[in-house]
């Protein structure tokens, strides 16, 4: 038709399918609708997992324990039977850190109980100390990974929030790593326990000291001696950071 005709009866301008943009094809770049859809579907995860870390860096610590308690950020959710947050004074200087929840921390919702926790709690005795009394236990990640196994580098990572707001909210003047898996994560190497012990480490800013991990010290008494030398580190460099800041 005469597009001068067309212009008389309204019906310019005339819109015409460019080629290809057919069975859901973009006119611009062949891009799919299904490309499109996964793009969107990507950006809205990026979105909540921003608002995610947002919520926890700006969490005091009601909001936190709840955001933990009802956290299905990774595949551990699906076999807990509890979150298991941490326990302790809350404005401690020293925070203990180990793996994760064995069987019975699942049950009781509480870090480090059972036969390691009653020998962590000596360990912690022989230097003064009592849990709860200056002194904050957690973990790397707060739910049991299935057959007390290692937490996965995922499991960790989507865990990882929670506790540098935890770290963030107590402000310890020391950090203990308590076993290999809470050292290579806090410090974010592989190296090995026994390349670990006997210095003075560094996370976010705050003195960290590595020793065993209480569970494995009931396998192999022969190593307790080491970790006494190491909580008698760990117990002088309190002393000298107090004495630093009294200064």
């Amino acid at each position: 038709m005469d597009p001068n005709r067309l212009k008389e009866l309204g019906l310019l301008p005339v819109w015409r399918l460019k080629s290809g943009a057919i069975a859901g094809q973009s006119p611009a770049g062949g891009e799919n609708m299904s490309d499109q859809r996964k793009t969107v579907a990507e950006s809205r995860s990026s979105e909540e997992s921003e608002d995610r870390l947002t919520s926890i860096a700006h969490a005091d610590w009601e909001r936190l324990r709840q955001m933990v308690s009802v956290c299905t950020a990774c595949p551990l959710s699906l076999t807990r039977k509890q979150t298991v947050f941490g326990v302790g004074d809350e404005q401690a200087d020293w925070l203990f850190i180990g793996e994760g929840p064995g069987a019975r921390e699942d049950e009781l919702g509480e870090p480090f109980v059972g036969q390691a926790g009653k020998l962590l709690d000596n360990m912690l005795q022989a230097v003064s100390l009592r849990r709860g009394q200056d002194v904050y236990i957690a973990n790397i990640v707060k739910c049991r990974p299935p057959g007390n196994r290692n937490p996965l580098d995922a499991e960790a990572e989507q865990c990882r929030p929670y506790l540098l707001r935890q770290i963030a909210l107590i402000q310890p003047r020391l950090i203990v790593a308590l076993g290999k898996v809470a050292a290579q994560n806090l410090l974010a190497t592989d190296a090995s326990i026994a390349s670990l012990r006997g210095r003075l480490h560094e996370f976010s800013g705050i003195p960290l000291i590595v020793t065993y991990h209480p569970a494995y010290l009931l396998r192999s008494l022969a190593d307790k001696a080491k970790a006494w030398e190491d909580l008698c580190f760990a117990r002088d460099t309190m002393r000298n950071l107090r004495a630093a800041h009294s200064s």
